[in-house]
């Protein structure tokens, strides 16, 4: 018998700096408007929308306070068309099929001298509460989130794809951290999640979702906070390099991009640069590795008219 795993400790954020302390602790490192707003989202189990830009960090900002809380990390994807059954829970069809199956006889003695349909449909209408159980019950990410038995943080990511209907269903259910399920009546949450929603504001978000919310905008990372964060991920890559690259960076998000460099590809150009023994950006170099941080070729043919001024930002 394998003895039974450790549990895993979860925290509170007792301050500001402890949130920044914890976060810096996961990898993250917050600005003081983050550590802030992760504090106040944790201490009044409100859920915290974060809007900005692809690539800054919202996502991983939720990972990361996850980490830092010692919470589960619940993900919920949004889509256009995104509706409850898939955020919430669904019967496990398959399950019920094979139970089905091997009840069959069972089934067949319910209905055994049963004089017609409606006789035989009530009789079996009598063991409803045998098929749609818990036992068939498959729980999406919003109820996983409350129904968990370790408390959790639950990522909400890129809510504005989702559609308006959706999103005030889902107001409603974190407002009330609890879920009616129709044929099993209602559940509260075990523990009340720690949400965090993202937003890229490819649509306004309704003003009712904002008011409930503690808001966090999340931009670019300045040259100072964007250069700690490539020496603590990547700290054998030598700091002139990473220098050079940060303001390198700066210049070419300054350019009219389709989509300007996240900190994700700034950390992929600055080990990719290292493992090609580069000890400083040139025009040339920049030009070959052009494709690291940009990902639209309109986007790297205008850095491309541009290479004087990057490579030597």
């Amino acid at each position: 018998m394998s003895p039974p795993s450790p549990k895993t400790e979860t925290f509170t954020l007792s301050s500001v700096e402890d949130a920044e302390k914890r976060l810096a602790q996961v990898g993250y490192l917050p600005s003081p408007e983050i550590a802030t707003a992760s504090f106040l989202a944790d201490r009044l189990e409100k859920p915290i929308l974060v809007e900005g830009p692809a690539g800054v960090g919202k996502t991983e900002l939720a990972k990361a306070l996850a980490q830092a809380l010692g919470r589960e990390f619940i993900r919920l994807q949004c889509y256009e068309g995104l509706d409850e059954a898939k955020a919430l829970y669904e019967w496990e069809y398959a399950k019920q099929l094979l139970y089905t199956q091997l009840l069959k006889d069972k089934i067949g003695e319910m209905v055994q001298g049963a004089g017609t349909l409606t006789e035989a449909a009530d009789r079996l209408a009598t063991s409803d509460a045998v098929f749609f159980s818990e036992r068939f019950l498959l729980p999406r990410p919003v109820l996983k989130a409350l129904l968990s038995d370790k408390p959790a943080v639950l990522l909400v990511d890129e809510i504005d794809k989702a559609d308006p209907e959706f999103e005030a269903f889902l107001l409603e259910v974190l407002s009330d951290n609890a879920v009616t399920i129709p044929e099993l009546g209602t559940f509260k949450a075990k523990h009340v999640p720690r949400v965090v929603l993202t937003s890229n504001n490819a649509r306004e978000l309704s003003d009712a979702l904002k008011r409930r919310c503690l808001h966090l905008h999340i931009d670019f990372p300045d040259r100072e906070r964007e250069l700690r964060i490539i020496r603590s991920r990547l700290p054998e890559v030598s700091r002139t390099l990473a220098e050079q690259v940060v303001e390198a960076v700066a210049a070419i998000r300054k350019l009219d991009l389709k989509k300007a460099p996240s900190i994700s590809e700034t950390l992929d150009w600055v080990q990719s640069l290292a493992l090609l023994n580069a000890e400083s950006l040139t025009p040339d170099l920049v030009a070959a590795t052009l494709n690291l941080v940009l990902k639209h070729e309109g986007d790297i043919e205008k850095a491309k008219s541009n290479l004087g001024q990057i490579a030597q930002a």
